[in-house]
């Protein structure tokens, strides 16, 4: 099954105040005893989306009616810090987050990010703050992640610079971000190199 080449991805967006939100805010550790991933979209940020001792829901962005079509996330500094759990990207993307810009990536975090073919970019202080205040004024604002340009626009007419790493970037276009797909898909390749082999 061939990768899918991501070349561009688009959509609402959501911005999650604070820096340095680590993994742990992003998936509490007591949620992380499934066999799969299945079903970890409902707990993403849940210690701070609902109330510990009413179990009510919090002012959290999503938990924001506005928001509820949002599939890229808006951060800052550090996003993704912490234990190198890759359950974190896992329930962002089960959520249904597609992508997420930041001021700065935790390196663990934005490699597992990355295996899910879920791009994680970054963009200057300025940018994250005009992108906030066009979504929250306007939550059907539309974001594209360009990482062909390596640019991020806005359908309200904004317009960055963007980084990720070259060789993230070039997994991502060319469609090889998921190590363990290439070695499924490349099986009669690998067997034919390793009966080659004197020593196997």
């Amino acid at each position: 099954m061939a990768l899918e080449k991501i070349t561009s991805v688009s959509g609402r967006g959501v911005h999650v105040p604070g820096a340095d939100i680590d993994t742990d805010r992003i998936i509490p550790a007591r949620f992380m005893k499934c066999v799969t991933f299945d079903g970890l979209g409902e707990y993403a940020f849940y210690d701070v989306r609902f109330n510990p001792d009413t179990g009510e829901k919090t002012e959290h962005p999503l938990n924001d009616p506005r928001f509820d079509d949002a599939t890229i996330l808006l951060a800052g500094v550090n996003f993704g810090c912490g234990s190198s759990r890759e359950h974190a990207p896992q329930s962002l993307s089960k959520y249904g987050f597609k992508a997420v810009i930041a001021e700065s990536f935790a390196e663990i975090f934005f490699g597992n990010s990355t295996t899910l073919g879920m791009p994680c970019v970054t963009v200057g202080t300025d940018a994250i703050a005009a992108l906030k205040a066009a979504v929250e004024s306007d939550p059907a604002t539309e974001i594209t992640i360009d990482l062909e340009k390596k640019e991020v626009r806005s359908s309200a007419g904004h317009q960055f610079p963007c980084e990720l790493p070259e060789s993230a970037r070039d997994a991502l276009i060319a469609g090889r971000w998921d190590p363990i797909q290439e070695l499924l898909d490349n099986g009669d390749r690998i067997q034919t190199t390793a009966e080659a082999l004197p020593y196997v």
